[in-house]
C-alpha cells in the first residue's frame, strides 16, 4: 500500500499533471465565458434576424400513445433537434475561439523565438594565452 502511495505521489505533484489540472480549471471557466457569448451576445441577434425563433425551442412533437382508445397522460415525447442546433453553434464558436488563442499564443512564442539573443561576451582569455600575450608585448618592447 505505501509504494502504491508513493507513485500516486509522485504522479500528481509530477510537473504534467500540475499543469494538466490548471489547464481543465482554466478551460472550464473559458467554455462558461464562451456559453455567454454565445448565449448573451451572439444567439440574440441571430434569433432577431430569423424573426425570433428561439433555437432551444424548435423540437417534433410525437403523437400521443393510444392503448386500446385510451389516451395516456403522460407528456408528450419530443425530439429536440433545436437544442442540438444549439449545442452545435456553441461547439463551433467554442473550437474557434480556442483556435484564434492557440493562434495568438504561438505567434507570440514565434516572435519570442525570433529574437535575437544577446551576443555572448568573449570569453576570458585563460591564464596561459595571458602569460603568451605578456611575453609578446615585452619582446616588442625590446626591439
Amino acid at each position: 500500500m505505501g509504494k502504491f502511495i508513493e507513485e500516486f505521489k509522485a504522479f500528481a505533484v509530477k510537473g504534467n499533471a500540475v499543469d494538466m489540472a490548471v489547464g481543465v480549471i482554466i478551460g472550464g471557466a473559458f467554455g462558461k465565458i464562451v456559453s455567454s457569448i454565445v448565449d448573451d451576445l451572439i444567439m440574440p441577434p441571430i434569433g432577431w434576424l430569423i424573426g425570433g425563433v428561439n433555437f432551444s425551442d424548435l423540437k417534433v412533437e410525437l403523437p400521443k400513445l393510444v392503448v386500446e382508445g385510451v389516451e395516456v397522460t403522460t407528456a408528450p415525447a419530443t425530439i429536440n433537434y433545436g437544442n442540438f442546433i444549439q449545442t452545435l453553434l456553441d461547439f463551433i464558436i467554442i473550437a474557434f475561439c480556442v483556435f484564434m488563442l492557440v493562434k495568438g499564443i504561438n505567434k507570440l512564442k514565434k516572435k519570442e523565438e525570433e529574437k535575437p539573443a544577446a551576443p555572448a561576451p568573449a570569453p576570458e582569455p585563460s591564464a596561459e594565452e595571458k602569460l603568451l600575450t605578456e611575453i609578446r608585448d615585452l619582446l616588442k618592447n625590446k626591439a
